[in-house]
């Protein structure tokens, strides 16, 4: 019997626009997955009024977007978190990212991988606790004892990034990193950087003239840490070939899922921090403040990205043009229909 599924959170493509589908149910036919272009689940959708006859995807930000279905068409019974409940649940996650970046600052943790979806602030909690904690180095003059590295990276280039911070007490932040993920080569070296043996051994087994340039040997001891932010969430992948890399990585060092899974807890996590005070320096009055994050709440489906970015973008409009930033936001954050 084939398994029946509600979607809880999902767009589907209908005549060029983004539809929302949450509520529809439709015949599984595979898991969730992260492709190119995000993530999706395959469904059948040849019987369902309104869509094509055929195989269909539906997009949606992780597994958690849609939910089983029981025979009396029932979407299966979840615990709900209440909203007080879920604002608990991600600030104790970022104190644990807190204190597990000055674990690795003092060298107790070796290695961590921090996931979370794009925008919710992982690269700022563990920037915050390095510059905090490089503060007396900057004011000295002294060397600072790590870097966050962004973007995409080559194997040759991770190798010799490592080297530079190979000392112990050195921490190296990966961050949007993940093509990493993808190279065999990159893989081994980053999988040699994060084991848990005493003794990290990394390799180059191949001529450069760039390592030689650069006094590089073809091998070292790393003593230092390295924390590695993603998007991916390792539970979500279908890949084979990736699972089995991922696996390899989480057996090796801390893993730190940030549990912001979906819309609802990406607009709490919005709320949470804009109440701690990320829009302050902007000076708005209360009315502008609530302005914002109405503005974000009410257009959440529309925007091109759902993030802490994006609210700091419509505080910048706000700014600029306090009578007509709505209109401004419409055209440069949301999707165009």
């Amino acid at each position: 019997m084939t398994n029946m599924i509600e979607i809880v959170e999902g767009t589907y493509k209908i005549r060029g626009v983004d539809t929302d589908v949450s509520g529809t149910q439709f015949p599984l036919v595979k898991e969730f997955t992260i492709g190119a272009h995000g993530g999706y689940v395959t469904v059948d959708a040849t019987d369902v009024p309104g869509f094509p006859d055929r195989t269909i995807k539906i997009k949606m930000d992780s597994a958690e977007g849609y939910t089983e279905v029981t025979e009396s068409g029932k979407p299966k019974s979840a615990v709900v978190e209440t909203d007080e409940q879920i604002m608990d649940r991600m600030r104790h996650q970022f104190g644990v990212l807190e204190d597990m970046t000055k674990a690795a600052r003092q060298g107790a943790v070796r290695a961590m991988i921090v996931s979370g979806p794009p925008g919710v602030g992982k690269s700022h909690g563990v920037e915050k606790v390095l510059n905090k904690h490089d503060l007396i180095a900057d004011l000295g003059n002294g060397e600072r004892k790590y870097e966050v590295v962004k973007g995409a990276m080559s194997a040759l280039g991770l190798y010799a990034k490592l080297y530079q911070y190979a000392d112990k007490d050195n921490i190296l932040v990966f961050d949007d990193c993940d093509t990493v993920l993808l190279d065999d080569l990159s893989l081994n070296i980053l999988k040699a950087a994060l084991d848990s043996k005493k003794k990290r051994t990394i390799s180059w087994n191949t001529d450069s003239h760039k390592l030689r340039a650069e006094g590089i040997p073809d091998s070292f001891t790393f003593k230092g840490s390295v924390i590695f932010i993603t998007n991916i969430k390792f539970d979500n992948v279908k890949s084979k070939k990736l699972k089995d890399h991922l696996e390899a990585l989480e057996s090796r060092c801390h893993y730190l899922d940030l549990t912001i899974d979906g819309e609802r807890d990406k607009m709490l996590r919005i709320q949470q921090i804009v109440g701690d005070g990320m829009l302050d320096d902007y000076g708005f009055s209360p009315e502008v403040h609530d302005e914002i994050i109405d503005f974000i709440d009410m257009n959440k489906k529309k925007l091109r990205e759902l993030s802490l970015r994006t609210v700091l973008k419509a505080a910048d409009l706000a700014k600029a043009f306090p009578d007509k930033w709505e209109d401004y936001a419409q055209s440069t954050l949301m999707r165009v229909k």
